[in-house]
This record gives structure tokens, sequence and C-alpha cells, in this order.
């Protein structure tokens, strides 16, 4: 894919390991200024490592979500590109899954990506330039067993994504979704060690029967596919897409 790149500045959440990680290492490649945010403090090497600068934040506190924007603008001056890509996961059956698990996804996976688009858009709309790029998933498209909160948290994102591009078209930002299936991850690896226990399988099962059952690649997804999309939906190239959903799903979604 030919994508046209000026230097930008990002901000790219959950990057101290797998999708943001990648995603991170290929803007400082392309020449992005990018701050790294995770509430992991192993974020700051990997952060350093890439050539980008670091923000430890607990995103599911507001305070924290305008204070790690803040800080791009303060260290940068703008925000040109937001990447949202912050997730957890917990596997539970609904009448088991508890509360305070729940709040604590929807908090960082819906609400956070939400105020980070809300403090980002005075920015963007000032230089009449803006991207909004949304990690959600699969699972923002369809359900799977166990999996409540998390798939409340995507789906809502993509209502986010459909509305902050309406919002923005008439300003210069757009918004975006990545829908990817199970990418090679730590969060992924946790997954399979859940699902194991929740369907009381083996974990080469797990893989096999459940996180492939529905791929017509048989494989999972590396990080760098995930971070190739997102540089193209940052690019001046993508200019005229927004509101889309960008399956990456090996074909999940295709029956």
């Amino acid at each position: 894919m030919s994508i046209s790149v000026t230097p930008r500045v990002a901000l790219v959440t959950g990057t101290s390991s797998g999708i943001g990680e990648a995603v991170v290492r290929h803007f400082c490649r392309l020449g992005h200024q990018v701050l790294a945010v995770d509430f992991n403090p192993a974020g700051r090497e990997v952060a350093e490592e890439a050539g980008a600068s670091f923000f430890q934040a607990d995103l599911t506190d507001g305070d924290a979500c305008r204070a790690a924007v803040a800080e791009a603008i303060k260290r940068f001056g703008r925000v040109d590109i937001l990447v949202n890509n912050a997730g957890i996961q917990h596997v539970a059956p609904v009448e088991e899954f508890p509360e305070t698990k729940w709040r604590q996804i929807i908090d960082l996976m819906l609400t956070a990506p939400f105020l980070l688009s809300q403090a980002a858009w005075p920015s963007m709309r000032e230089s009449g330039w803006g991207r909004i790029i949304n990690i959600a998933s699969v699972h923002a498209q369809v359900a799977s067993p166990g999996k409540s909160a998390y798939i409340s948290a995507k789906h809502g994102m993509i209502g986010l994504t459909k509305t902050a591009a309406l919002e923005g078209g008439s300003q210069g930002i757009t918004a975006n979704a990545i829908c990817p299936a199970y990418v090679k991850t730590p969060l992924v690896d946790n997954q399979i060690a859940d699902q194991a226990k929740l369907h009381g399988m083996q974990e080469q099962e797990v893989i096999e029967q459940i996180m492939l059952k529905n791929a017509a690649v048989k494989r999972l997804i590396e990080p760098d596919e995930v971070a190739e999309l997102v540089a193209y939906l940052a690019s001046d190239s993508a200019g005229a897409v927004t509101g889309a959903s960008w399956n990456i799903d090996l074909g999940w979604t295709a029956q």
C-alpha cells in the first residue's frame, strides 16, 4: 500500500507491548513525533528504544486522559493523530462477571477513547487536520461467550467512531476503526489461558477450535500487520476515508 506521509504528532495508548508497541515503532520509523501512553512503567523502555516519549497514565481516570493530551501538546505543540489502543480482558459468564471488572473495561476501552478524542479535538480542529484511529476488534462486529464487557466496549467504539467521523469531516478530522481478529499479543496469550479454563479445554484446542474456528486464514495476526493499516489511516493518503470499520480478521466476518 503506497501512502503519503508528512511528519505528524501522534498520541498512542496501550504501548508497552502488542499492537500499541508495533504502532509506536512504525510511527517513529515514519518520522512522526510520538507520545506513548501506558499504565505499565515498562512502556518507558519500549518508547525510548523506539525513539518516542513516554507518559504513564491510568486511562480509567478522566483527568489522566486529559493530562496525556496536555502532555503531548506541551512537548510537541499539538496532536495530529490519536490511536486509541489500550485494552484489557476478563473472561467470565454474564451471571458471574464482576461489576468492578465491567466498569474498569468500559472506562478504559470506551470512556477513555471518548475523553482522549474530546481533549485532542481542539488541536486537530485548529490545524484543520486530524486522524482518530480506534483499535476495535472483530468483537466489535460479532460476539463470543464470556466477554460481555469487552464486546460491549468494542461495539460502542464503532458508534463513537461513526459519530466522530460525521462531526469531524468539515473540520479536516477523520475517524476510523480497525477490527482485528486474534493478534499475537500478551493480551491474547492471557485469553488463551482464560478460555481454556472457561471451556475445560487445552490451550492448543482453544487456538484451533475457538480462536481460529471461524477464520479462513488459519493463523494469528502479527502486530505489525495492524500497525501498517494504522499508518495508512493516519496518512495524508487516507483523507477521504472516514467512519469506516476496517476488518483485518482472517476472513472471520466473511461468513
